[in-house]
């Protein structure tokens, strides 16, 4: 199987990929701002926020797409069935891998991460450049469920008889902090494992070796059911590609943290 990540020098070699720069700030400036400032030659800007989720609702603050939504938008970005797409962003792929596991939900069967994203690609003297394409009109048709998705009940569920992985920072999984959601805390039985540890400080992956011992001390092994979530399924989403570099399949709560509290009764954990 095909590496899920890519590297600086084998998207400049790649013949013909859509390139979608997916940089995002949680809280802004919006990242097209970053996108205009300079980018990848051929690269479209895909928005996190109205391209890969549907509008904030009871299903959290970056719900999973309608099909129809999201075939329509990947078209947009030129995204066709029969084209690799690659997808980078400069935040250690924490954005990138939305797209990612997004694209391969809906059925995409070629998609990769640039491994450590813009910086590695500047890093690697290859340029960037200011001009806009205009991508001709993708054939990209969405096809669900293409990758395992859970819903707030089936992530209770496997909290008790699996692994839950919850990628935040540590101090909100504790409940210490809750910048965004109405309450702070975890899942009951979930357990820390925050994105940042996926990578190295250059923003790069680190080895399959190494991800599949992190995941070992979290409890993670093969044949174990797993899953992950995070605020709104977007961290959640960098989770579950470290885990795939490790061999290890997992389920992906898309409605992730900001779903959970939508609904008052369900049970919230804090401390470790």
């Amino acid at each position: 199987m095909t590496s899920p990540l890519i590297t600086p020098a084998e998207l400049a070699a790649l013949d013909g990929p859509t390139v979608l720069d997916v940089r995002w700030r949680l809280g802004g400036p919006p990242g097209l701002d970053f996108y205009r400032e300079g980018h990848i030659e051929g690269a479209v800007y895909c928005d996190l926020d109205t391209d890969l989720a549907a509008p904030p609702s009871g299903g959290g603050r970056h719900p999973l797409p309608e099909a129809e939504a999201f075939q329509s938008a990947m078209r947009r970005l030129g995204v066709s069935d029969g084209r690799p797409v690659v997808v980078y962003d400069d935040a250690g792929a924490t954005i990138a891998a939305r797209a990612w596991w997004t694209l391969r939900y809906f059925g995409h069967q070629d998609v990769r991460v640039l491994d450590g994203g813009l910086p590695a690609w500047i890093e690697a003297g290859l340029p960037t450049t200011k001009e806009v394409p205009r991508p001709a009109e993708g054939d990209f048709t969405a096809r669900p469920g293409g990758m395992p998705a859970l819903t707030a009940d089936e992530a209770a569920a496997l909290a008790g008889q699996g692994v839950l992985l919850d990628a935040r920072a540590g101090e909100r999984y504790r409940g210490e902090v809750e910048p965004i959601d109405p309450a702070a805390g975890h899942v009951p039985g979930a357990v820390s494992a925050p994105t940042t540890e996926n990578v190295g400080p250059d923003g790069r992956f680190l080895t399959a070796d190494a991800l599949r011992a992190r995941f070992a001390g979290l409890g993670v092994r093969e044949g174990v059911p797993t899953g992950a979530y995070c605020g709104s399924g977007v961290t959640a989403a960098h989770e579950v590609l470290a885990l795939e570099l490790a061999g290890l399949p997992a389920a992906l709560y898309v409605g992730s943290w900001s779903d959970w509290v939508s609904t008052p009764t369900r049970p919230i954990a804090t401390g470790l």
